[in-house]
């Protein structure tokens, strides 16, 4: 009896151990459940971004520093690479279109003038001159002919091209190389600035200022620090032209007198290909041409849309409308 008791007592010690046991390990789970492994997130992919090359003028290594009043700017050589957007290859060489000319209105010019910059500012006539002792900046009414302003430099400056750009009106020097700011309103000069090439023509695309040096080169320059930013050299199909003079921005192309020839190039300014030649050969009379007086001077008035066109001490300044000429295959 006392036997089967504890035999029974031990089987039920054994099952509370079995119980225990059992709960002990479903404790086990619940405290430490086994976590899932963690859902991998993809790392988002940048999209690729086409980059279409726009520029035509690549720069590197310019700097830029402020300009002190009355002190000269000293020269800067940065490096600079033109980049034209359509390579002229044999495929896309295309014969530059030609014009004449009608003449619309004549007006009065000085005679005495040796006309090295032309343009309208504001509806007013600006001319620069060249010529040590006779070089100048006039302000002119244009059907008269009368001076309205007017400042001279020294006999030691040959006076070049001329622009205004902004509240400034700019002027280069032919081979001392330096150039003049003056104030716009009051022809007060403001700053000088130098460069290392002889200084021709001048003018700019509301954002550069653009300078021929008598090369087949037009560089672009920044009117702050008057630094080159870039460049262009001028060709047609048959070579690099050089002789470019006095210039002017017209409707997205560049105008330029070619020195010693009764010829005005119409220049791509991202290519720096020839596009046309206006031939004004017999534009001024024979009566009133004398020794060397060279077409040179281009204004224009984008309103009304008028061209006018004179030369060095040429006694009239023309108003001319360009007719499309043939060409000769």
């Amino acid at each position: 009896m006392i036997n089967r008791s504890i035999h029974k007592l031990g089987l039920g010690v054994l099952a509370l151990c079995l119980v225990l046991l059992a709960l002990y390990a479903t404790s086990r789970t619940v405290i430490s459940p086994t976590h899932p492994n963690p859902v991998s997130t993809p790392t988002p992919t940048m999209p690729q971004v086409q980059h279409t090359p726009t520029a035509t003028l690549t720069v590197t290594n310019v700097k830029s520093s402020p300009i002190s009043p009355l002190q000269p700017i000293s020269p800067v050589q940065p490096t600079v690479t033109a980049v034209a957007l359509s390579p002229l290859t044999s495929s896309s060489i295309v014969t530059p279109a030609r014009y004449t000319y009608t003449v619309v209105k004549t007006y009065p010019h000085d005679p005495t003038a040796w006309t090295e910059g032309l343009f309208f500012n504001e509806g007013a006539l600006y001319e620069g001159t060249g010529e040590n002792g006779h070089s100048f900046v006039r302000k002119i009414d244009l059907e008269s002919g009368k001076v309205l302003q007017q400042i001279s430099l020294p006999e030691k400056y040959y006076g070049e091209g001329i622009v205004i750009f902004g509240d400034r009106l700019y002027q280069l020097t032919y081979q001392t190389q330096i150039g003049f700011i003056y104030n716009k309103a009051t022809f007060a000069l403001l700053k000088t600035f130098t460069y290392p090439t002889e200084g021709w023509g001048l003018t700019h695309d509301d954002t550069r200022l653009i300078m021929s040096d008598g090369s087949a080169r037009l560089t672009y320059r920044d009117p702050e620090t008057l630094h080159v930013i870039g460049y262009i050299n001028v060709s047609d199909p048959n070579g690099p032209i050089s002789q470019l003079n006095e210039l002017e921005y017209i409707k997205d192309e560049i105008y330029a007198n070619i020195w010693t020839t009764n010829f005005i190039a119409i220049i791509s300014p991202q290519t720096g290909k020839i596009r046309a030649y206006i031939d004004l050969t017999d534009l001024l009379p024979q009566a009133d041409r004398a020794n060397n007086q060279w077409l040179n001077g281009i204004a224009y008035l984008p309103k009304d849309d008028r061209l006018f066109v004179t030369g060095k001490h040429w006694p009239k300044l023309f108003e001319i409308r360009l007719i499309a000429k043939a060409i000769d295959r």
